[in-house]
């Protein structure tokens, strides 16, 4: 470990990594990228094809997700094999899986089969629905969990079909959720001197994230609808089009409003009856967004995002993703983090969007290979080479 590895703020703990897929590689990520000792437990190669969720070990998915870690192979179905999950166990700081929530339990090695030889031990488990209630045993994704959550019936337009969001919204919130709770019970570990088991799942991080639009229907019994690229409640609000490309534009509050009118041209609108009020905006939303392109359709989307900026009204671009990374704001904020991939050469991952100013510098290591760290992760438990070489020949690890 590198001086810098070791500055960052996790350089002191140790997880194991028992996740695939996306929510829980996510929650691990978080934790590697700020300096964990990370070992992901996966098969021996004789045990699973090189076809595993995830894609090529090569490509962009999964170097992204399983960055900065060490791989250790291993056969926990093997009895040998779980016995030697269990030594490392209880040298951990941290477990994390996202198992269906009855396999860790048929393998032997969930929360209360750990804690009993590592009291300090932190477990953490993302599961689709939940560790106990009637959908327990049912499997689930993010899609699913966009349809069952509710979100998919607020995305779309107002006349169209529910749409799912095109990023895996409920993967990476309960990924988020579940690395939040193993920092929040390792300050209470801190404390007190004990473990705990924590627990997250799509669902519920999917739920939690509906914010507004959920307390809407909770506390106002309003259901929410779809509406498209306006703003739910907010209007005007949301995407518009121009002579050229559509922009974003997102007054807030009466002031604002006011100098959108002046902006437009149309300082009258203000005070017009139909417009005047937010509730008023609210009743005539699609005569006034016709009213507001009719305005922009004059002039190209780069002389409105001027005039918007310096009338100090939100307002951006609607870009593409490669748009969005050579934006001079994106690049400042150094979202595309270079990393040295395996053959030498220099690649690129997404970065971290948290600054931390005293670890400015924090590095990024490449994805592992299965298995490349398997050797020392055995010596570091007191394993001799004849030893490791039987736990090899035999599949073990």
């Amino acid at each position: 470990m590198t001086e810098t590895e070791q500055a960052l703020p996790l350089s002191h703990i140790r997880v194991l990594d028992l996740t695939r897929v996306r929510a829980g590689p996510t929650a691990v990520r978080q934790l590697a990228d700020w300096g964990a000792d990370v070992i992901k437990v996966e098969l021996p190669a004789a045990l699973e094809g090189d076809n595993a969720l995830g894609g090529s070990r090569s490509g962009p998915d999964f170097q992204n997700l399983h960055r900065n870690k060490r791989s250790l192979t291993l056969d926990l179905k093997n009895p040998e094999g779980r016995d030697l999950f269990l030594k490392l166990a209880a040298t951990a700081d941290v477990v994390v899986e996202n198992f269906r929530p009855d396999v860790k339990h048929r393998l032997g090695v969930g929360y209360d089969d750990l804690a009993g030889i590592n009291p300090r031990l932190i477990y953490a488990s993302l599961s689709a629905f939940g560790e106990e209630g009637p959908y327990r045993p049912r499997p689930g994704v993010d899609q699913i969990v966009q349809g069952m959550s509710g979100l998919m019936s607020v995305t779309g337009e107002p006349d169209g079909r529910p749409m799912r969001v095109g990023i895996p919204v409920a993967d990476l919130s309960a990924g988020l959720m579940a690395a939040m709770g193993v920092l929040l019970a390792l300050v209470h570990r801190d404390r007190t001197g004990r473990g705990q088991w924590v627990q997250t799942s799509l669902l519920n991080a999917q739920l939690f994230m509906l914010d507004f639009q959920a307390a809407r229907w909770l506390m106002a019994g309003e259901e929410p609808g779809r509406a498209g690229n306006d703003h739910p409640t907010n209007v005007p609000m949301g995407l518009f089009r121009t002579a050229d490309d559509p922009i974003n534009i997102a007054p807030v509050g009466q002031s604002m409003w006011r100098r959108l009118c002046e902006v437009l041209g149309a300082p009258e609108w203000a005070d017009d009856p139909r417009y005047a009020s937010l509730k008023a905006r609210q009743q005539n939303r699609a005569d006034l967004n016709a009213a507001i392109e009719d305005r922009l359709a004059t002039a190209p989307a780069a002389h409105w995002l001027k005039l918007l900026d310096e009338a100090e009204i939100p307002s951006g671009p609607m870009n593409t993703i490669r748009q969005a990374f050579d934006d001079p704001q994106v690049r400042h904020n150094r979202m595309a983090r270079n990393y040295a991939a395996p053959d030498g050469s220099s690649r690129t991952l997404v970065g971290q969007p948290i600054a931390l100013s005293g670890t400015r510098d924090m590095p990024f290591r490449a994805a592992p290979e299965r298995g490349a760290d398997t050797d020392a992760i055995l010596a570091e438990l007191g394993y001799d080479p004849a030893a490791i070489a039987r736990l090899h020949e035999g599949n073990i690890v």
